[in-house]
This record gives structure tokens, C-alpha cells and sequence, in this order.
């Protein structure tokens, strides 16, 4: 389905009939009110042009037919995108953990679904596919990888992958990744993918890579990037800044990000991309 405003997905299958357009392809639901209404002012001339015999009383030709444009509710889904690398480690992951849960406690009423990715060693792995299951949540995250490289250009290719994924279900409308991360990438996108490297990648080229996608991001329909940037200010080098501008997406710096901070944070996204028309 094709994403539309205030959380709708449009589609021909599923959902409330809102309005009649002009076919694109097969029919799938044909809207019989349209194409008759557009048949009607031709009614004559081809009755005139019917065999006398001819018992029919209404002619629609192809050109008359329209379709159903149909609408429903979305969901929204929250991929949480955690760096699991270096001395914080475990704290951003209670944190995403503890929001993440939090959020699907409150979305029990919504169609909202919460994911969660793992950025540590030399490559990501989903370790909560999308889900709007709290038991779910709590068994796959009971167990929390940490330590390792920090392979964020595979993390954010991984979370844009689940994004899609979940938008052609026809189930999510808007996608928000929020990474939990300090920017700095160390693993190159070619090693995460299993290539061998013939000499090392530089800082700049690591970071190019991340900026990248995030500019890949920025151009995908109904996929917004949220950095929620843990790094300490007296080292900081205001990556994650460029990360969420190059993704034309927000920016938070929460040294501290509890479990609240972030979930407030996440929640205030989801709010905002309610609300937009």
C-alpha cells in the first residue's frame, strides 16, 4: 500500500472505500457507483447504436470503469538501531531495551510496532524483528550482545531492510530508526558484508559510508532517522549531528539515555509523525 497522511495506508485490497479513481492495471474492487455515473451521459447514443434484439439496458464500456481507492489505519514502527560497542555499552542497550518495551506497553491500543538492532562486532543481526508482542520482546532481549566493533554503515542498511520490509506489508505507514550511538563507526560496510579488505579504511571513508545511507534515508518515503547521540561532550565530534542532518532527520544529545529519556524521546517522534498531514 502507498502511505498517506495522519498514519493512513492506501490500497486497493484492504480497508475503508474513500473515494473512486481511474484504474491502473487490473481491477481488483471495482467501484460500481463511479462507473455508472461516468457511463450515464452515453447511455443514449450507445443505445442507439445497440442491435434492435439487444436486451440490455445500461452500457458500460472500458473506458467507464473505476476503481476503489481504499484506506486504513497504519501502524507505526520503531526500529532502534543500539550501539552495542565501547564503555556504554550496556547502559544504551538497557536503555533501548527498557523503551522499548515501554513504548509497546503504551501502543497496546495503537498498531504501532517497536524492532531492535544490535550494532557490535563486525556485522548486525536483528534480534527483535518487528513486533507489537511484549512477551516477545522480553524473551528476544533477555539476552543482550555487547562489546566488539561498532559496525554502523551494516546497522543502518539492516534498519532501512527492516523498514521496507514492514512498509510492504501494508500494515506500517511511517518508519522512524532511532540510533543510540556515540557515531563512531569502525567497521567498514564491505568487511560487515564479508569481504576481505586489502588495507585498512580510513576514519573519513568509515564515516562517508554512514553519511551515505543517511542521505539514502532522507530520500525514502515514510522513513525518518532520529540520532540520539550518548557521546561525551568533552570528546565529542558532533557526528551524530551530521548523521541525522544528512538524513534530513532529528537530533538529540542525551549523555545520560535512560530507559525514560529515551522512550520519551522515541514516543515524542511517534507523536509528530501522527500528527503531520
Amino acid at each position: 500500500g502507498k502511505q498517506g497522511g495522519r498514519g493512513l495506508v492506501f490500497s486497493q485490497d484492504r480497508g475503508r472505500y474513500i473515494k473512486a479513481m481511474l484504474p491502473r492495471g487490473d481491477v481488483q474492487r471495482l467501484a460500481v457507483d463511479a462507473t455508472l455515473r461516468a457511463s450515464a451521459p452515453y447511455q443514449k447514443a450507445r443505445r442507439s447504436r445497440a442491435p434492435a434484439d439487444s436486451e440490455r439496458t445500461v452500457f458500460v464500456e472500458e473506458g467507464d470503469m473505476r476503481i476503489k481507492q481504499l484506506a486504513r489505519k497504519a501502524g507505526a514502527l520503531v526500529v532502534f538501531l543500539v550501539d552495542a560497542s565501547g564503555s556504554m555499552a550496556l547502559n544504551r542497550m538497557n536503555a533501548a531495551k527498557g523503551a522499548a518495551i515501554g513504548l509497546l506497553t503504551e501502543a497496546y491500543q495503537t498498531r504501532d510496532k517497536i524492532a531492535l538492532i544490535p550494532c557490535q562486532g563486525n556485522r548486525t543481526e536483528v534480534l527483535l524483528p518487528p513486533t507489537k508482542s511484549i512477551a516477545m520482546a522480553k524473551k528476544r532481549m533477555e539476552t543482550m550482545p555487547c562489546g566488539g566493533g561498532s559496525p554502523l554503515a551494516h546497522g543502518l542498511m539492516q534498519a532501512v531492510r527492516v523498514s521496507i520490509n514492514a512498509q510492504k506489508t501494508g500494515d506500517i505507514g511511517k518508519v522512524i530508526i532511532v540510533c543510540i550511538s556515540d557515531g563512531r563507526a569502525n567497521v567498514p560496510l564491505a568487511m560487515s558484508e564479508g569481504e576481505e579488505l586489502e588495507e585498512k579504511v580510513s576514519k573519513d571513508d568509515l564515516k562517508q559510508e554512514v553519511i551515505n545511507i543517511c542521505k539514502q534515508i532522507a530520500a525514502m518515503p515514510g522513513l525518518s532517522l532520529l540520532c540520539i547521540d550518548t557521546e561525551n561532550k568533552f570528546v565529542s565530534t558532533g557526528f551524530a549531528k551530521e548523521m541525522a542532518n544528512a538524513a534530513a532527520g532529528n537530533y538529540h544529545y542525551l549523555p545520560k539515555a535512560t530507559e525514560a529519556a529515551v522512550a520519551s524521546v522515541a514516543g515524542d517522534a511517534i507523536s509528530s509523525i501522527r500528527n503531520a498531514v
